[in-house]
């Protein structure tokens, strides 16, 4: 295998762990919307699927990108738990604060994710895909954003 070739499986690699994250991201958030309590419950209920509405639209714009590049991409949930460095929370208990912060958290996670995988494709010579995940970036940047400012 040549360098360049190591570069793009490095590449691949990278983009499915980004997939995998993308669809627990989703699924965190989703959870949070469908659980969220207390006074801020509106809001943030339409925050929560806002956010997530956003995250699911690149899992579709991730997986092409995998394909376009010659790899194969995740093929089940148990591929995605695998692969995902995003944290499960199954306790429906949690208070609005406590969600808004762990959303936080993942979503700035997400941005190194993504930079690190933009850093990859920079070294696999691939401009598409470096250039795309700058969009992604701003996407998830804003979002932690939204949440830090309500953190505050």
């Amino acid at each position: 295998m040549t360098s360049k070739d190591n570069s793009q499986a490095a590449l691949i690699d990278s983009l499915n762990g980004l997939l995998a994250d993308t669809f627990a991201l989703y699924v965190k958030t989703k959870n949070f919307h469908w659980h969220v309590r207390g006074p801020q419950f509106h809001d943030l209920h339409l925050l929560f699927d806002a956010h997530a509405t956003e995250i699911f639209g690149l899992t579709d714009l991730i997986a092409e990108r995998v394909r376009k590049l010659g790899g194969k991409t995740l093929t089940s949930i148990g591929a995605i738990g695998a692969k995902t460095s995003i944290k499960d929370e199954d306790d429906t208990s949690l208070d609005a604060m406590a969600m808004v912060k762990a959303l936080f958290e993942d979503n700035t996670a997400y941005v190194a994710t993504l930079k690190a995988t933009k850093e990859l494709a920079g070294e696999a010579g691939d401009n598409a895909t470096d250039g795309i995940i700058d969009d992604w970036t701003d996407q998830a940047e804003q979002r932690a954003w939204f949440l830090r400012e309500i953190l505050a």
